[in-house]
């Protein structure tokens, strides 16, 4: 047991540092591994060279499929291809229904942006939307912001869910991930939506905008409009639907049993359906999205801001990895494995621990890597063998990864001040809805291992 309580000490030590003291979760995280190393009695030949592993391992299976993940979003965000996504499901739900017109597109955009830039991107569109069909602003943030939550933090390529997908060791078979997660997504973002719809008449009342706030704010058709020319539709959504399909393929092709034989088609399709090389695919007709002059100037700071935006993530990531690799090395899995056993909680425990690390330092993104770190050499105790039970791990890291975003929570303030909601109203509103969303995804990712396991 005493390997259980530095496990908790540590825990609480990577919380405090992160939470309170602000220090860089990759510090925190590689600190960790090494003070683990010693305390869980690792010999000190092994210790750096199982964090130097287990660091460069992730590092090489998981970084340009992050990287290009990454700029793939930005892309998409750079060149008006998500305003035109928007545009294209607006004419298809119509705002009849303003709530899951709003929950539709964020589930949509999240997939490969950023749930923060998702927002900020939708913005506009969201107001605009909310006076057309005069309901509370409140409940149309609530819907947007819930469904760019759903799939940012459950369906890959999103950065989190791939990261998670790395540690539990299913990043080669990310067509099952997906393939489970969107469903898990829809669902949790449609218990959010009841939430938000119940809020449809209700907080009407909004902070004032300031003077400079009223000069600077753009109307929807001014954005769009500072765009120029919008790609299609069609083209805007090929970026994401190539690659999704192109892995799902793959992941097909790679059951047992051979459906697509074993000739040059099978072959073919393993290898475009590769993750890297299908987003990479995906990132290259992004690229043909731009339009203007300079457009080599655009691609260059598309590939430089993405850079900056995933090496924060991709050294998280690493760093989570070596935690998790030192986890592995010492006798913790033994101990956790005679207490566990017995309980079958299966896919709530990864639930619980991203969900107590979510909430007590705000950062999804960290709260999924640590987590998956923590549950990699435990997933056969947990009644979670396989690549299944490795997908459904990372669903119940990412379920637990949205409960529940409040002050400490940067998603938390780009909602409410952009929305203008007042602090108190947003505690009543956002902070409830991310947990509701969070738990109707571990209750539809169990009622999944129920059925799949």
């Amino acid at each position: 047991m005493i390997d259980v309580l530095v496990l908790v000490l540590l825990v609480a030590a990577i919380v405090y540092m992160t939470a309170r003291l602000k220090i860089s979760p990759f510090l925190a995280l590689l600190g960790a591994a090494v003070v683990g190393g010693f305390a869980f009695g690792l010999p000190t030949a092994d210790i750096i060279p199982t964090i130097l592993t287990s660091f460069g391992n992730t590092m090489g299976n998981i970084g340009l499929v992050i990287l290009f993940g990454t700029m793939i979003g930005l892309v998409l965000e750079r060149s008006g291809a998500a305003i035109s996504m928007a545009d294209a499901l607006i004419r298809v739900l119509g705002t009849r229904f303003p709530n899951l017109t709003m929950s539709v597109i964020g589930y949509v955009v999240a997939i490969p942006v950023f749930c923060d830039s998702g927002f900020i991107i939708l913005n506009s569109l969201r107001k605009a939307i909310t006076v057309r069909a005069r309901v509370s602003p409140v409940a149309m943030s609530v819907a947007l912001m819930t469904g760019l939550y759903a799939t940012h933090t459950i369906v890959p390529p999103t950065p989190g869910p791939l990261a998670a997908a790395s540690e539990l060791g299913v990043v080669d078979n990310l067509g099952l991930v997906i393939g489970l997660g969107l469903p898990v997504a829809a669902f949790a973002a449609g218990a959010a939506l009841l939430f938000a719809s119940a809020l449809r008449n209700r907080y009407v009342e909004l902070e004032p905008q300031t003077e400079e706030e009223a000069r600077n704010e753009r109307t929807y058709e001014e954005m769009r409009a500072a765009y120029g020319t919008l790609p299609s539709a069609l083209a805007s959504f090929l970026p994401i639907l190539v690659p999704i399909v192109l892995i799902c393929l793959a992941s097909v092709a790679s059951l047992p049993g051979a459906p697509l034989g074993d000739g040059a088609l099978a072959t073919t399709v393993r290898f475009v359906g590769a993750p890297v090389i299908a987003l990479v695919i995906g990132f290259a007709l992004g690229v043909a999205l731009l339009r203007g002059k300079g457009r080599l100037e655009q691609l260059n700071s598309i590939v430089t801001g993405s850079i900056t935006v995933a090496a924060p993530i991709l050294l998280i990531t690493a760093a989570g990895a070596a935690f998790g690799g030192v986890l592995g090395a010492s006798a913790l899995t033994d101990v956790i494995t005679e207490h566990l056993t017995t309980l079958g909680l299966g896919v709530f425990v990864p639930f619980v621990i991203a969900a107590a690390l979510k909430t007590a330092q705000g950062s999804s993104t960290v709260a999924i890597i640590t987590t998956a770190a923590l549950v990699a050499p435990l997933l056969d105790t947990l009644g979670l063998p396989g690549s299944t039970g490795a997908a459904l791990a990372v669903l119940a890291v990412g379920a637990g990864a949205m409960v529940v975003s409040h002050a400490n929570d940067s998603y938390f303030w780009v909602v409410s001040q952009l929305s203008r909601i007042p602090v108190a109203t947003a505690y009543r509103t956002l902070t409830p809805a991310t947990a509701i969303e969070g738990v109707a995804a571990i209750l539809a990712t169990w009622v999944l291992s129920l059925i799949v396991l």
